[in-house]
């Protein structure tokens, strides 16, 4: 049996591992679209390609991630997944040597098959942790994230002209590097530790995923989480783009990120005492209404100031909206419907993520920075008036049931 004692290593050594072999995900992030860039000739249209190279390996390894960590367990499982980070980092240096826009792209992608990993880190330190720990845990973890952000970008700082005259190749060869002391962290990890992704009790008999999903709780959790990190990703992936091509440095761009990521996290170790209080449709109206200060601010001009605060706005916006909406999705299924109600989800949302990363690069490059923003508009308020529609359904809905 799991004690507290075991518990908090578990989480103290996962957070560490977060805060390392997370840190490949800042870095394919910021830097893919660049180095696109400068991998294509003429047509620069595509850039943003191995950055939703690295969306889709995230959404196409979560399900083989969580079977390896089932079979595995922790330990092994893990040490797993930073192997396909490693992969990932030497398949992207060889592209950029070769100068290979498309084998960059695959890179990427194996490198977001290593962060289906780490995405689990917070999952596996709460689902092995005595019930009085499981918010701890979940904090030490997202500590790392925090850490992430910071690692991340200052990796890319040091290491992009490590190998010139090749661009950014020293900054992907770090990565494994970073799998490496990743995997030795891991390894403190208990020999024996079972995977956390046991099979939930069954309730009765499932509901099929047409009843699930056609629940306005549902449809609005989904549509609300959806628009959140699409326009999230859908303005990250442009925005180092766009500060480079407006005369600011490579590390500017890569600081900018930094923020940006920390903004992503660090908001988790309050979002949920916030959304106790005031609910969580409200949380999420308030995450879509910082979506839009991120575009008013950055449509205000493209000063280095505004980037990064509309860099930061987005991350707090996203931090608010998508957590507040999977909670609201988390409300309208049963243990016994998880595995369907979620993976339905999780397919609609990252496809939408990867869409709109690739669409990112083409918008840029047809349209420029603004219209980047101009889009978060009507997304956002198709978002709010959906939020509106819950809120005067459920008041409809209460007032039949007296």
């Amino acid at each position: 049996m799991t004690t507290a004692r075991d518990a908090r290593r578990t989480a103290i050594v996962l957070a560490a591992a977060q805060a390392i072999v997370g840190s490949a995900a800042p870095i394919a992030i910021s830097v893919g679209g660049l180095a696109g860039y400068y991998l294509l000739g003429s047509d620069k249209s595509l850039a943003t390609a191995p950055v939703t190279g690295f969306t889709i390996g995230v959404a196409l390894g979560a399900i083989p991630a969580a079977m390896v960590l089932r079979r595995l367990g922790l330990r092994h499982g893990f040490m797993t997944g930073t192997g396909m980070t490693a992969s990932g980092g030497v398949l992207a240096t060889l592209a950029l040597f070769a100068q290979n826009f498309w084998l960059f792209a695959a890179g990427l992608a194996l490198i977001g098959i290593g962060n289906a990993f780490v995405q689990q880190f917070r999952f596996a330190a709460a689902e092995s942790a005595p019930a009085q720990f499981k918010a701890r845990a979940i904090s030490f973890v997202l500590a790392g994230g925090v850490l992430t952000a910071i690692i991340g970008p200052q990796i890319v700082i040091f290491t992009r002209e490590l190998l010139a005259p090749v661009m950014f190749a020293g900054t992907f060869a770090s990565v494994l590097g970073i799998a490496a002391v990743g995997a030795l962290i891991l390894s403190a990890l208990p020999r024996n530790e079972a995977g956390p992704f046991e099979t939930a009790v069954s309730d009765g008999p499932a509901r099929s995923l047409g009843e699930i999903v056609w629940q306005p709780k549902y449809c609005i959790g989904l549509l609300c989480g959806v628009g959140t990190y699409a326009l999230m990703s859908f303005v990250m992936t442009g925005a180092p783009l766009a500060m480079v091509g407006c005369g600011f440095s490579t590390d500017q761009a890569m600081l900018g990120i930094s923020w940006h990521v920390m903004a992503m996290y660090a908001p988790s170790f309050f979002t949920g005492k916030l959304i106790a209080r005031f609910g969580k449709e409200k949380i999420v109206a308030a995450g879509l209404v910082l979506l839009l200060g991120c575009a008013v601010v950055a449509l205000s001009g493209i000063e280095l100031w505004q980037f990064w605060t509309a860099l930061v706005l987005l991350g707090i916006g996203w931090n608010f909206g998508f957590i507040g909406s999977t909670a609201m999705v988390a409300e309208t299924y049963r243990p016994s419907e998880k595995g369907k109600a979620l993976g339905f989800h999780d397919f609609i949302l990252f496809s939408t993520v990867a869409f709109a990363s690739f669409m990112s690069g083409l918008v840029y490059n047809l349209a420029g920075w603004e219209m980047l923003n101009w889009i978060v508009f009507p997304v956002s308020a198709i978002c709010l008036a959906s939020l509106a529609f819950l809120a005067v359904h459920g008041r409809r809905h209460a007032a039949g049931a007296r």
